[in-house]
């Protein structure tokens, strides 16, 4: 598959959190944590599971900040 997300981070899948609707997936890239949330539905689509290598791709317009 091509993307034009030029953000695209490969890593292992280290915790997958799953609740009533969305589930929390936890990644790390080259020692960099990344979180998502995304649908129960995508987990099991994609056969996510936790050691397997997967890769978070990110395209975003805004990114905020706040204290």
């Amino acid at each position: 598959m091509k993307l034009s997300a030029r953000n695209q981070l490969t890593g292992t899948v280290t915790a997958i959190e799953t609740g009533v609707t969305t589930t929390i997936v936890r990644m790390e890239c080259n020692g960099t944590p990344i979180t998502a949330s995304i649908t129960n539905a995508a987990v099991e689509e994609l056969g996510l599971a936790v050691g397997m290598t997967a890769t978070a791709i990110i395209k975003a317009s805004d990114v905020m900040i706040g204290v």
